[in-house]
Protein backbone atom coordinates (compact mmCIF):
# COMPACT_ATOMS: atom_id res chain seq x y z
CA UNK A 1 0.00 0.00 0.00
CA UNK A 2 1.13 3.56 -0.74
CA UNK A 3 1.91 5.56 2.39
CA UNK A 4 3.50 8.85 3.35
CA UNK A 5 4.28 10.72 6.53
CA UNK A 6 1.07 12.74 6.44
CA UNK A 7 -1.58 10.02 6.34
CA UNK A 8 -1.11 8.67 2.82
CA UNK A 9 -3.02 5.50 3.74
CA UNK A 10 -6.18 7.51 4.31
CA UNK A 11 -5.77 9.48 1.09
CA UNK A 12 -5.17 6.31 -0.90
CA UNK A 13 -8.29 4.69 0.54
CA UNK A 14 -10.31 7.80 -0.32
CA UNK A 15 -9.21 7.46 -3.95
CA UNK A 16 -10.23 3.78 -4.00
CA UNK A 17 -13.63 4.53 -2.45
CA UNK A 18 -14.28 7.11 -5.19
CA UNK A 19 -13.76 4.54 -7.96
CA UNK A 20 -17.14 2.82 -7.46
CA UNK A 21 -19.31 5.94 -7.85
CA UNK A 22 -17.14 7.01 -10.81
CA UNK A 23 -17.69 3.67 -12.55
CA UNK A 24 -21.44 3.91 -11.95
CA UNK A 25 -21.48 7.46 -13.31
CA UNK A 26 -19.64 6.48 -16.49
CA UNK A 27 -21.96 3.53 -17.11
CA UNK A 28 -25.08 5.63 -16.55
CA UNK A 29 -23.77 8.37 -18.82
CA UNK A 30 -23.50 5.76 -21.58
CA UNK A 31 -26.97 4.43 -20.81
CA UNK A 32 -25.53 0.92 -20.38
CA UNK A 33 -26.88 -1.78 -18.09
CA UNK A 34 -24.67 -3.97 -15.90
CA UNK A 35 -25.50 -6.92 -18.16
CA UNK A 36 -24.41 -5.01 -21.29
CA UNK A 37 -21.18 -3.90 -19.60
CA UNK A 38 -20.51 -7.47 -18.44
CA UNK A 39 -20.86 -8.73 -22.00
CA UNK A 40 -18.55 -5.97 -23.26
CA UNK A 41 -15.80 -6.48 -20.67
CA UNK A 42 -16.03 -10.15 -19.72
CA UNK A 43 -16.46 -9.15 -16.05
CA UNK A 44 -19.41 -10.75 -14.27
CA UNK A 45 -22.48 -8.69 -13.38
CA UNK A 46 -22.00 -9.48 -9.68
CA UNK A 47 -18.39 -8.23 -9.75
CA UNK A 48 -19.40 -5.05 -11.59
CA UNK A 49 -22.20 -4.44 -9.09
CA UNK A 50 -19.84 -4.90 -6.14
CA UNK A 51 -17.26 -2.60 -7.72
CA UNK A 52 -19.82 0.17 -8.18
CA UNK A 53 -21.09 -0.29 -4.63
CA UNK A 54 -17.55 -0.12 -3.21
CA UNK A 55 -17.76 -3.71 -1.96
CA UNK A 56 -15.00 -4.98 -4.25
CA UNK A 57 -11.49 -3.53 -4.27
CA UNK A 58 -10.63 -2.26 -7.78
CA UNK A 59 -7.60 -3.92 -9.35
CA UNK A 60 -5.70 -3.10 -12.51
CA UNK A 61 -7.02 -6.18 -14.30
CA UNK A 62 -10.59 -5.04 -13.61
CA UNK A 63 -10.06 -1.34 -14.34
CA UNK A 64 -8.27 -1.78 -17.69
CA UNK A 65 -11.22 -3.39 -19.55
CA UNK A 66 -13.61 -0.93 -17.89
CA UNK A 67 -11.51 2.03 -19.04
CA UNK A 68 -11.58 0.63 -22.59
CA UNK A 69 -15.34 0.07 -22.46
CA UNK A 70 -16.03 3.59 -21.18
CA UNK A 71 -13.45 5.08 -23.60
CA UNK A 72 -11.58 6.96 -20.86
CA UNK A 73 -7.97 7.03 -19.70
CA UNK A 74 -7.22 4.79 -16.73
CA UNK A 75 -6.38 7.76 -14.53
CA UNK A 76 -9.89 9.16 -15.08
CA UNK A 77 -11.25 6.19 -13.14
CA UNK A 78 -9.17 6.90 -10.05
CA UNK A 79 -8.76 10.68 -10.08
CA UNK A 80 -11.51 12.96 -8.78
CA UNK A 81 -12.38 15.99 -10.95
CA UNK A 82 -10.37 19.12 -10.19
CA UNK A 83 -11.95 21.20 -7.44
CA UNK A 84 -12.57 24.92 -7.58
CA UNK A 85 -13.50 24.96 -11.28
CA UNK A 86 -17.28 24.71 -11.79
CA UNK A 87 -17.06 24.35 -15.55
CA UNK A 88 -18.04 21.03 -17.10
CA UNK A 89 -16.10 19.91 -20.16
CA UNK A 90 -18.40 17.39 -21.86
CA UNK A 91 -16.76 14.25 -23.20
CA UNK A 92 -18.59 13.00 -26.29
CA UNK A 93 -19.98 9.50 -25.86
CA UNK A 94 -21.58 7.56 -28.72
CA UNK A 95 -24.02 4.75 -28.07
CA UNK A 96 -25.97 2.95 -30.82
CA UNK A 97 -25.45 6.00 -33.05
CA UNK A 98 -26.76 8.58 -30.56
CA UNK A 99 -24.42 11.20 -29.08
CA UNK A 100 -24.36 11.81 -25.30
CA UNK A 101 -22.77 14.94 -23.80
CA UNK A 102 -22.53 14.68 -19.97
CA UNK A 103 -23.42 17.97 -18.28
CA UNK A 104 -22.80 17.00 -14.64
CA UNK A 105 -20.13 15.27 -12.59
CA UNK A 106 -21.92 14.33 -9.38
CA UNK A 107 -21.08 10.66 -8.66
CA UNK A 108 -23.98 8.56 -7.55
CA UNK A 109 -26.65 11.28 -7.79
CA UNK A 110 -28.71 12.89 -10.50
CA UNK A 111 -26.94 12.94 -13.85
CA UNK A 112 -27.63 15.56 -16.53
CA UNK A 113 -26.80 15.07 -20.18
CA UNK A 114 -27.63 16.37 -23.63
CA UNK A 115 -28.52 13.70 -26.17
CA UNK A 116 -28.50 14.12 -29.93
CA UNK A 117 -30.48 11.54 -31.88
CA UNK A 118 -29.53 11.43 -35.58
CA UNK A 119 -32.22 11.45 -38.29
CA UNK A 120 -34.54 8.43 -38.30
CA UNK A 121 -32.83 7.01 -35.20
CA UNK A 122 -32.27 4.13 -34.49
CA UNK A 123 -32.49 3.09 -38.14
CA UNK A 124 -31.76 -0.64 -38.21
CA UNK A 125 -31.11 -0.68 -34.43
CA UNK A 126 -33.49 -1.77 -31.65
CA UNK A 127 -37.15 -1.41 -32.68
CA UNK A 128 -39.97 0.02 -30.51
CA UNK A 129 -40.97 -3.49 -29.43
CA UNK A 130 -37.46 -3.99 -28.00
CA UNK A 131 -38.17 -2.02 -24.83
CA UNK A 132 -35.66 -1.96 -21.97
CA UNK A 133 -35.93 -1.63 -18.19
CA UNK A 134 -33.45 -0.59 -15.48
CA UNK A 135 -33.40 0.99 -12.04
CA UNK A 136 -33.96 4.73 -11.77
CA UNK A 137 -36.03 7.61 -13.17
CA UNK A 138 -35.66 9.52 -16.43
CA UNK A 139 -36.68 13.14 -17.01
CA UNK A 140 -36.45 14.33 -20.61
CA UNK A 141 -37.00 17.74 -22.21
CA UNK A 142 -37.05 18.04 -26.01
CA UNK A 143 -34.83 20.96 -27.05
CA UNK A 144 -35.37 20.59 -30.79
CA UNK A 145 -36.99 18.19 -33.24
CA UNK A 146 -39.37 15.46 -32.09
CA UNK A 147 -38.84 12.42 -29.87
CA UNK A 148 -40.88 9.23 -30.01
CA UNK A 149 -41.27 7.64 -26.58
CA UNK A 150 -42.78 4.17 -26.25
CA UNK A 151 -43.59 3.59 -22.59
CA UNK A 152 -45.16 0.24 -21.83
CA UNK A 153 -48.41 0.17 -23.80
CA UNK A 154 -48.31 3.92 -24.52
CA UNK A 155 -46.79 5.56 -27.59
CA UNK A 156 -46.02 9.31 -27.46
CA UNK A 157 -44.44 11.84 -29.80
CA UNK A 158 -42.92 14.72 -27.83
CA UNK A 159 -42.50 18.06 -29.60
CA UNK A 160 -39.85 20.70 -28.83
CA UNK A 161 -40.59 22.20 -25.41
CA UNK A 162 -42.41 19.14 -24.08
CA UNK A 163 -41.29 17.16 -21.02
CA UNK A 164 -41.76 13.58 -19.83
CA UNK A 165 -40.65 11.77 -16.68
CA UNK A 166 -41.02 8.08 -15.89
CA UNK A 167 -39.87 5.21 -13.74
CA UNK A 168 -37.32 3.32 -15.85
CA UNK A 169 -38.51 0.01 -14.42
CA UNK A 170 -41.37 0.55 -16.91
CA UNK A 171 -40.37 -0.92 -20.30
CA UNK A 172 -39.39 1.97 -22.57
CA UNK A 173 -37.88 2.91 -25.93
CA UNK A 174 -36.92 6.26 -27.47
CA UNK A 175 -36.22 7.23 -31.06
CA UNK A 176 -36.27 10.03 -33.62
CA UNK A 177 -39.05 9.59 -36.21
CA UNK A 178 -37.93 12.50 -38.42
CA UNK A 179 -35.31 13.10 -41.15
CA UNK A 180 -33.69 15.84 -39.01
CA UNK A 181 -31.75 15.49 -35.71
CA UNK A 182 -33.51 15.60 -32.34
CA UNK A 183 -31.84 17.22 -29.31
CA UNK A 184 -32.90 16.26 -25.80
CA UNK A 185 -31.93 17.41 -22.31
CA UNK A 186 -32.06 14.46 -19.93
CA UNK A 187 -31.82 13.91 -16.18
CA UNK A 188 -31.28 10.43 -14.84
CA UNK A 189 -31.93 9.70 -11.17
CA UNK A 190 -31.06 6.56 -9.20
CA UNK A 191 -33.89 4.51 -7.76
CA UNK A 192 -35.77 6.59 -5.19
CA UNK A 193 -34.53 9.94 -6.52
CA UNK A 194 -37.35 11.14 -8.73
CA UNK A 195 -38.52 14.34 -10.39
CA UNK A 196 -42.05 15.73 -10.48
CA UNK A 197 -43.34 15.73 -14.08
CA UNK A 198 -45.22 12.74 -15.42
CA UNK A 199 -45.33 11.45 -18.98
CA UNK A 200 -48.74 12.07 -20.51
CA UNK A 201 -50.35 11.67 -23.95
CA UNK A 202 -50.28 14.61 -26.35
CA UNK A 203 -53.47 16.58 -26.45
CA UNK A 204 -55.25 16.36 -29.85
Amino acid sequence: MITDAEGGDEGFEDVLHAVGPRLRQLRQERGATLAELAEETGISVSTLSRLEAGQRRPTLELLLPLARAHQVALDELVDAPATGDPRIRPRRIERHGAVYLPLSRRPGGLQAYKIIYPPNFPGTGPAPDDQRTHEGYDWIYVLGGRLRLVLGEHDFVLEAGEVAEFDTRTPHWMGNPDPTPTEVLGLFGPQGERMHVRARPRQP
